[in-house]
């Protein structure tokens, strides 16, 4: 009962959340000079066309107005129509959410892979020459933002050495005979290795500028998480019962200890997916923080709306998903 209490809560909570940033965002890029109509009309349009287009769009009338109009489309599942692409918002932000997704999660386990080595290692070698190198290196990652780190990966792999593509998301001479936009997936599922190959060429530097910040954070953390867990008496005695070390660290040590570490990869994939804008944009991957700034540059108001709202139902499901999983393995606040 207190966890289903708690997770019904949390739902409340998540859905005042989204309506506040419905409202914040609804108003912000209405008062934001600029008119999104003047910007997709040719230069010789009269002032009659733009009244028009105005009132096709509903920006003739107050901004309560439009966002009651607005929140009544969204609960019937329109969230309007692009003032740019002039395709329902809907398809074209569902169109681009597999790509982010799919390079969200390939960032996410290399992140988990790199840092959970480099914090395994260090506690490993601890108080080795091998430790400090790590830490440095790890300071390094940690002090550079993912568009420096896409910067340099584009120069070091795709110009000096160009073992990787840096630009796209797949090649377009090739085959596709994708029936979802989850390309890497069903490349996969159908057994076309050639394809998922150059999706992956495609995906791995953005994915792994992404993933450097991440996995310093996660290296970090876990390895100071396991520093503690090593002086348990739990510990302790696995030692005196004569395992290694390796034994100790991975059986004993580090089941206990991944659980903040657990906690913290959930609230960073939020801000990962969030942080695709910009690499998206360096690399011209066709996600949805790529669609964000053109959504931005063109004054698209409901595809700006509707690229916001999914972003933030992403963030809430995704803690709620974390905070829940943390429930389920901590017992204490399973039955607290």
């Amino acid at each position: 009962m207190p966890l289903i209490r708690a997770i019904l809560l949390r739902l409340l909570t998540t859905a005042i959340t989204l309506l506040g940033v419905a409202v914040i965002v609804f108003v912000v890029i209405r008062v934001v000079p600029g008119n999104p109509i003047a910007m997709m009309l040719p230069p010789g349009a009269t002032e009659a066309d733009i009244a028009r287009l105005t009132a096709q769009y509903g920006l003739d009338k107050s901004i309560a107005e439009q966002f009651l109009i607005w929140g009544q489309g969204v609960l019937q599942g329109d969230f309007g129509t692009s003032i740019t692409a002039r395709q329902p918002v809907l398809d074209l932000v569902l169109g681009r959410l597999p790509a982010t997704l799919e390079l969200s999660v390939m960032a996410l386990v290399i992140a988990v892979v790199l840092g959970g080595f480099a914090a395994l290692t260090g506690t490993r070698l601890r108080d080795t020459r091998t430790e400090a190198v790590l830490d440095i290196a790890n300071g390094m990652a940690l002090s550079v933002p993912d568009f420096l780190w896409g910067l340099f990966l584009i120069l070091a792999f795709g110009v000096l050495i160009p073992v990787f593509q840096i630009s796209g998301r797949v090649t377009p001479s090739l085959d596709l005979p994708f029936t979802t936009d989850f390309y890497l997936v069903e490349s996969v599922m159908r057994l076309r290795f050639d394809l998922f190959a150059d999706i992956l060429s495609h995906m791995f530097l953005p994915a792994l500028a992404l993933a450097i910040p991440l996995a310093a954070i996660i290296g970090q953390l876990l390895k100071q998480s396991l520093k503690e867990t090593m002086h348990l008496d739990y510990v302790t005695l696995a030692r005196t019962k004569g395992y290694g070390e390796n034994h100790v660290i991975l059986r004993e040590a580090l089941p206990n200890a991944i659980l903040p570490t657990l906690t913290l990869v959930g609230v960073q994939f939020t801000f990962l997916i969030g942080g695709t804008v910009i690499i998206e944009r360096l690399f011209s991957y066709e996600g949805l923080g790529n669609m964000a700034i053109d959504a931005v540059i063109n004054r698209d108001l409901p595809l700006i709306q509707g690229i916001v709202i999914l972003f933030a139902v992403i963030f809430t499901a995704v803690n709620l998903a974390v905070d829940l999983t943390y429930a389920l393995l901590n017992p204490r606040l399973r039955h607290g």
